[in-house]
């Protein structure tokens, strides 16, 4: 069985652990942290970046940041991640969800503008796939109407929109660093800092709502609890892998975009033939490869083409259940109608991506879909 996705191994990062252990530094901001922001600060050219036990917690970390409170809301699409949702339903505030787009499934930023009320406070755009939301239009509506930006960019690091990476567009971007992710952690995630008023906050909030970073730098002489936090920092163990994932960040995000060619020139006629379709980058984007993913005719085909690839020894999957059709919001909130969600939702399957796939299992993953169409 192929696998949908697997962890690699870069020769580092087993050393990088025993190291930690070696300095007797293994919970979080050691030397290894300390690498991992310094790297994504220069890299993605943020101007502050920190670690975190999860894209989760950075997108709590981010709420805590803008002071989101009880009935405040925030516009978001619903065909994400429940994370992204959560975090703004743990500070008492509502999850305001819009349509995506056709061509990208990222929020439609044409139908932001008709959802902003009294109460809004900020805009989550979620780039799905690692390919950007239509940020300049999404940063002029949040200016326009005094809104934060707040990215979830879990799917996209080291992807760019225009020429800027995504998670430094918006006041605060979120990235994840979990398994399935291009460049893991096993758990993990960081929040990039684009606003500087933000900056020393972080710092505390992160640090369980102590100064603490401040002690450790010399700055005061002893630190105490200064505000509300918890800890969301990740252990030197998972930052001593992370070093060594970034170390190879550009082996790895080449082979990726060999496999996503690859998988696009097989399965180009299946597209134009109307069969399917494939995933869409618009110009002003750069992916980064994060997935590849098919959207069939319907819900039904969706999962005979499942069935059939998986008795091809070929593990797909599908991807989110929209959250606006959840048992949880509608308990909460009532029904709402997102055709494009809907729709869309039921029909995307996600081929095997990482690192290690190699080209002869991707030839069978695009010969078993073809056959898939063609014997149907």
């Amino acid at each position: 069985m192929i696998p949908f996705n697997k962890q690699n191994l870069f020769g580092n990062e087993l050393e990088y652990i025993k190291e930690a252990y070696a300095a007797n530094k293994v919970s979080g901001d050691g030397k290894f942290t300390k690498w991992c922001n310094d790297f994504i600060e220069s890299k993605f050219e943020t101007k502050k970046a920190l670690l975190t036990t999860s894209g989760t917690h950075a997108l709590e970390m981010a709420m805590l940041l803008i002071d989101l409170k009880e009935g405040d809301e925030v516009i978001l699409p619903s065909y994400t991640f429940v994370s992204t949702a959560n975090a703004i339903i743990l500070r008492g505030a509502v999850p305001v969800f819009v349509d995506i787009r056709k061509d990208t499934l990222n929020i439609d930023e044409s139908l932001i503008e008709g959802a902003i009320t009294g109460r809004t406070k900020a805009i989550f755009p979620v780039h799905y796939a690692g390919v950007s939301c239509e940020m300049d239009e999404i940063s002029r509506i949040a200016k326009k109407h005094d809104l934060f930006v707040i990215e979830d960019a879990a799917q996209g690091v080291n992807a760019k929109y225009r020429n800027s990476y995504l998670g430094t567009l918006g006041d605060i971007g979120c990235y994840s660093f979990h398994e399935t992710k291009n460049y893991s952690m096993g758990e993990g995630g960081a929040i990039l800092i684009n606003n500087e008023r933000f900056i020393d906050r972080a710092e505390i909030i992160r640090e369980k709502g102590t100064n603490r970073s401040k002690f450790f730098r010399g700055e005061i002489d002893k630190y105490t609890w200064v505000d509300v936090g918890s800890s969301f920092l990740p252990s030197e163990i998972n930052a001593a892998v992370l070093k060594a994932q970034f170390e190879n960040l550009d082996v790895i995000q080449n082979r990726r975009n060999e496999i996503y060619g690859r998988y696009r020139k097989g399965l180009k006629d299946l597209e134009k033939s109307g069969s399917i379709a494939l995933p869409n980058v618009p110009e002003n984007c750069t992916g980064n490869a994060h997935m590849f993913y098919v959207i069939t005719k319907n819900l039904e085909e969706r999962t005979s083409l499942i069935k059939y690839l998986r008795n091809a020894g070929v593990y797909s999957v599908f991807h989110y259940v929209p959250l606006h059709i959840s048992e949880y919001y509608k308990k909460n909130f009532g029904e709402l109608n997102l055709p494009i969600t809907e729709t869309l939702s039921s029909q995307l399957i996600r081929l095997p991506m990482f690192y290690s796939l190699e080209n002869e299992a991707v030839d069978h993953i695009i010969e078993s879909v073809i056959n898939f169409y063609t014997n149907n």
